[in-house]
């Protein structure tokens, strides 16, 4: 198989800001009383912002406790958190090997997605100074369900007009490693956890992505 695109997940295999989501999540947690642990945190990666909050209400036994517009109110104090978490983002955060897979995928002509689960998606990549790195970028706005549901990363192939079965997906995240199969592609996870088992291959860290055959 030749591969001629590649759609990466952002948080945790182009940058790591979970830990930032985390942040934002407990602060969250703490004006609702839910305590959120680190645990249940790996929950939510790759989930996009409103399925995350029904989870930590129904976690906390509150799935009823707010109106809909509570609950927006909810979502948007923790974005503007996560916000204000990550303008101290710069290009330093880029993880290791991710700049050498780029520039191998761009000297072999393969072409560049991203399908993110977040609203700030094209801010960080700004920051991270590789917007122009990507000929597509997919984020929470332009999708109605979340990981693993495949939609996401539909949009991508689509957006860079390939079959799936001529691309790969990247993802740090077992419901994003599901996305991806979901919608007929090979499925790379980033990470040893138990739950990327059903990934196509795994790699241990970002630092293997670039002996990637192309």
């Amino acid at each position: 198989m030749k591969i001629k695109g590649v759609i990466f997940d952002l948080d945790g295999v182009i940058t790591d800001t979970a830990e930032y989501h985390y942040i934002a999540w407990k602060a969250l947690g703490e004006k609702i009383g839910i305590p959120i642990t680190r645990t249940f945190n790996e929950e939510l990666k790759g989930v996009s912002r409103k399925d995350s909050l029904e989870r930590i209400l129904a976690f906390g036994n509150k799935e009823d406790a707010f109106s809909d517009e509570e609950k927006e109110a909810l979502m948007a104090f923790k974005n503007e958190y996560y916000v204000k978490l990550i303008r101290d983002i710069t290009p330093r955060d880029v993880l290791p090997g991710v700049l050498p897979f780029l520039k191998k995928l761009n000297q072999a002509g393969v072409k560049k997605a991203i399908a993110s689960a977040s609203k700030n998606a094209t801010t960080i990549l700004s920051s991270l100074e590789l917007l122009n790195e990507f000929d597509y970028i997919v984020d929470a706005k332009e999708i109605r369900y979340s990981k693993p549901h495949p939609e996401v990363f539909l949009k991508a192939l689509k957006a860079i007009d390939l079959k799936a079965e001529d691309c790969i997906g990247i993802e740090d995240a077992a419901a994003g490693v599901t996305a991806i199969q979901e919608a007929g592609m090979k499925a790379v996870a980033i990470g040893l956890d138990e739950s990327l088992n059903h990934a196509d291959i795994r790699l241990q860290s970002t630092e293997e992505l670039p002996v990637l055959k192309l």
